[in-house]
């Protein structure tokens, strides 16, 4: 899955990567370390610019809130649920299905953290003498230092209690696609624990590749079989992980300090 995210690029740097055409210094963000659901996020995608005399679709850096809410949802209440869509259902999803075949974008991150049980923590939980263990948390992020560009859908819904020109009478949101974690050894892995990235969850973010991103991105493209091509899993070997402090636990702390590697986990043992 992918609950927690870092994204500290700036908009300057995404807008170039991603050859981006439109982009509103309004919606600048700050960077974010702990990147949370229902938190603003950036987003890639292409659509025709609002009240723009040309209709054709225009890549755009945009700010949207994580956590989709379908279009039918009586309230978006239930966003906070939808941060993860599963790259194996993902077409067949009422709340998922129309997003995945006209509204698609990418979410820059710096790479995301998953939490790990320590052994002994489990073998306390197991015994019913410990309810809540604790987790080491991992960062887990492009080996080569380039950006994680999750694949995600986005989605518009209309907040009926508001009139028409209210400012927040329309929400953008968004979701990331997961699929299964890679099995194959990490390109750089800890010297004291997991050696895929399987060892740390069974699921993770889906990464696109750069050759992959215009394909994606394009709304033009709305067969589910070729879309769901896209999201066949990247090459193995691409990802390093490595566990960093459980302050990345608390959604309060946010800073660069939350990406430094520590030399060893906090919580002991973990394989």
């Amino acid at each position: 899955m992918c609950g927690r995210y870092a994204a500290s690029r700036r908009p300057e740097d995404l807008t170039g990567l991603f050859h981006v055409e439109k982009w509103e210094p309004t919606e600048t963000l700050a960077p974010d370390w702990n990147v949370a659901p229902t938190k603003e996020v950036y987003a890639v995608l292409e659509r025709p610019v609002k009240d723009a005399d040309d209709r054709r679709p225009v890549r755009q850096l945009r700010k949207l809130k994580w956590g989709l809410v379908p279009s039918f949802a009586k309230t978006p209440e239930g966003g906070a649920r939808m941060i993860n869509a599963r790259a194996e259902t993902v077409h067949e999803k009422p709340s998922f299905r129309r997003p995945f075949v006209a509204r698609r974008c990418i979410l820059p991150a710096d790479g995301y953290y998953e939490w790990v049980t320590g052994a002994d923590e489990r073998e306390l939980e197991v015994q019913g003498r410990k309810k809540r263990p604790r987790k080491q948390p991992y960062f887990v992020t492009p080996a080569d230092g380039s950006v994680f560009a999750m694949a995600g859908l986005y989605e518009f819904w209309r907040d009926r209690t508001l009139p028409d020109d209210h400012p927040q009478s329309w929400w953008v949101t968004c979701s990331v696609i997961t699929t299964e974690a890679e099995s194959s050894p990490l390109a750089v892995a800890p010297a004291e624990g997991p050696h895929t990235l399987a060892d740390i969850h069974p699921r993770m973010p889906l990464m696109l590749n750069e050759d992959r991103w215009d394909a994606w991105l394009d709304p033009a493209r709305t067969d589910t079989d070729e879309l769901r091509a896209l999201l066949a899993p990247p090459p193995p070997g691409l990802m390093r992980a490595y566990p960093v402090g459980t302050a990345v636990s608390n959604v309060r702390n946010n800073g660069p300090e939350l990406l430094e590697e520590l030399a060893a986990p906090e919580v002991g043992t973990l394989f």
